[in-house]
């Protein structure tokens, strides 16, 4: 872990732990490749502005999270998070220094099982920025995983589907993928499944969808830099198929070639 390049101290990320303001990316790092960076750095800058209303250095950024990836095995993740480790707590409107952490994991090296998912009446709190403040999705993943499920699957108050902790969900039945109408964190590899279906002719749509109309689709699944795409075993118990255009979406999105980071 790295602040602008050299190690962190404890002290430089006290503020990040004891206050949690900040965004951040993930990435998957193979051979210095990254699929959809573009989209991983667009997603920086406009953060950036949006809590701090400064610009980002970008390309201090790629070569920070390049500086990590080679020193790390392939595939890694790699995670770029912005903060201001001297933010002041009585007036976060001062002028902010937004600073640069870069952290690395390993990658999995097999593909995780299928999800069951019970569905949790939650909505993010700023939802269109990816927010270094957790603590809500972790709680709802915490309380599915008690209640037996391996994730939760976020509904509004309206009923409607959005999205899970970490991840963004999509649907499959007769008129072809089927994002959920709802207000949530829209993802990296959300917009590059979208690119894998039209490759394949499969036509992309959104609409507002309960959780009962989730249950009755021809297929589900999970998306995001890690895991890529994750089908979905059931909803709240009930069993969903697994149809073979999901497979082929997946392997479409494989083929997705990474850009140079």
């Amino acid at each position: 872990m790295e602040l602008n390049g050299r190690p962190v101290s404890t002290g430089e990320l006290s503020g990040l732990a004891l206050q949690g303001y900040g965004h951040f990316t993930t990435m998957l790092v193979t051979e210095l490749r990254v699929r959809g960076l573009s989209l991983h750095t667009e997603r920086l800058s406009r953060d950036c502005t949006a809590l701090f209303g400064t610009e980002l250095d970008i390309a201090r950024a790629r070569e920070l999270a390049r500086r990590s990836a080679r020193a790390s095995p392939s595939p890694s993740i790699v995670r770029v998070t912005v903060y201001d480790p001297g933010l002041d707590l009585a007036r976060p409107a001062s002028r902010a220094l937004p600073q640069i952490l870069v952290s690395t994991r390993t990658a999995p090296t097999s593909a995780p099982a299928p999800l069951r998912l019970g569905t949790r009446r939650f909505s993010r709190d700023t939802p269109l920025v990816k927010s270094t403040g957790l603590f809500g999705v972790i709680r709802q993943r915490r309380a599915a995983q008690l209640d037996g499920f391996d994730d939760a699957l976020f509904t509004g108050v309206d009923g409607r589907v959005s999205e899970g902790p970490t991840w963004n969900i999509g649907f499959l039945d007769a008129t072809g993928l089927v994002w959920p109408q709802a207000a949530c964190l829209p993802g990296v590899t959300m917009r590059l499944v979208e690119r894998a279906a039209e490759t394949l002719g499969i036509p992309v749509s959104t609409r507002p969808l309960s959780a009962l109309a989730a249950t009755r689709m021809s297929g589900a699944f999970i998306t995001n830099a890690t895991v890529g795409v994750r089908p979905v075993e059931a909803v709240d118990g009930v069993q969903l198929p697994r149809p073979e255009a999901l497979s082929e979406l997946a392997h479409a999105y494989q083929e997705i070639p990474g850009e140079a980071l």
